[in-house]
């Protein structure tokens, strides 16, 4: 059972997955800095406040001693955007990546047509006459 794993997991297809998502991964947490630290802060500039922080608020909370609001129910809608923003230049920069992709592989060659003559009825007729004679 333990060879049979060890094949299966060896397979290229299967570490091309695993070196994929290790990639992926990486890029997403390259996205999200760069969306919260450079993107974030200059649409923030526009609202006059940190992108991440603005909510729509349902209900008002009690701030407590420790300065925490408790109670408050709001809608995180900054926070839902930046994800958005991060899902998007992720998509796009995947898109580019696979168009990249495709246009390094080799082009597929047609396969050669058949060599043209006679039909399979006229060799038959062909045969049948010389049969006749």
């Amino acid at each position: 059972m333990l060879k049979e794993f060890k094949e299966f997991a060896m397979k290229g297809n299967l570490v091309d997955i695993a070196i994929g998502f290790v990639m992926g991964a990486a890029f997403k947490e390259v996205v999200t800095v760069f969306t919260g630290g450079i993107v974030s802060p200059l649409i923030g500039l526009i609202f006059k406040a940190d992108f991440k922080d603005l909510k729509y608020v349902i209900k008002e909370g009690v701030t407590n001693a420790g300065g925490i609001i408790e109670g408050e129910v709001s809608v995180m809608w900054g926070a839902f955007l930046t994800s958005v923003i991060d899902f998007v230049i992720v998509a796009f920069v995947m898109f580019m990546l696979i168009k990249g992709i495709n246009k390094l592989k080799k082009k597929e060659v047609p396969a050669p047509e058949a060599p043209k003559g006679p039909s399979q009825e006229e060799l038959l007729a062909e045969i049948r006459d010389l049969l006749k004679k």
